[in-house]
């Protein structure tokens, strides 16, 4: 893994199984998507999360539970692209909003980047986009519990911001944005091995322009292993500061 990050994009990856992604989706060894060319093919991956297509109708008729908006936390990602803001749903996903104010609070993301982008179609309206802090051992704090959403009721579409990790309860700082929706990243008891997805935890409220055009930004033919190869951003897109809004 470059970086000593997780693969929170290796899963979601390649869109086969948007339900990877780097730092913790899974491993790239662990999960092998296999790219697809058109929405609604079936994507097998193997370790057992994902055994469908990208399907972004899937998620069209979910929407973020209600809640008085003042009562929702707010980061706003000050990127040298422009600013990313977020809602964080911490009361549907209490230990992963909470983690990811650890990290704005103690101004550990100040300096981080978003560093992969998974383009999924050639429009762009498909992939994910990620950042963090790449394991730097003077900014991860301790790892957190899984919160899968079967258990939050949070669904990974398009503006969702949520946990990479490798294992479940592995996940630390970095995470990723799904830029459409994004079905095969939510958890599935229906499915074989590691069925618990992503750790949803927010959404973009403001942005997203800003989060497309980081998901078309260059990237290195070069840089990344494995099934990552090809999608590490050149030059990475710096977060210069993440504050509470």
């Amino acid at each position: 893994m470059e970086g000593g990050c997780h693969h929170a994009f290796d899963a979601v990856s390649r869109r086969a199984a948007p339900g990877v992604i780097w730092r913790g989706l899974w491993s790239g060894d662990k999960l092998k998507a296999l790219r697809s060319k058109e929405r609604g093919e079936t994507t097998v991956v193997n370790g057992g999360l994902t055994r469908r297509g990208i399907l972004a109708a899937a998620g069209a008729s979910f929407a973020w539970p209600a809640l008085a908006q003042a009562a929702l936390p707010r980061v706003t990602l000050a990127t040298g692209a422009g600013p990313i803001e977020l809602a964080l749903s911490a009361d549907r996903a209490p230990i992963s909003a909470a983690n990811f104010l650890a990290y704005v609070d103690q101004k550990r993301l100040d300096g981080a980047s978003f560093y992969r982008a998974l383009k999924l179609a050639p429009d762009l309206s498909l992939g994910l986009i990620q950042g963090g802090v790449q394991g730097d051992p003077a900014k991860v704090l301790p790892p957190i519990a899984h919160e899968p959403t079967s258990q939050t009721g949070l669904k990974h579409i398009n503006g969702t911001i949520s946990f990479a990790r490798d294992a479940p309860g592995t996940a630390t700082c970095d995470f990723f944005i799904c830029i459409g929706d994004q079905p095969s990243l939510d958890a599935d008891p229906s499915q074989s091995g590691d069925n618990l997805g992503f750790a949803a935890f927010g959404r973009v409220t403001a942005g997203m322009d800003v989060v497309k055009m980081i998901l078309g930004s260059p990237d290195s033919a070069t840089k990344g292993e494995g099934v990552m190869k090809g999608e590490m951003l050149d030059p990475t897109i710096p977060i210069l500061t993440a504050r509470r809004a």
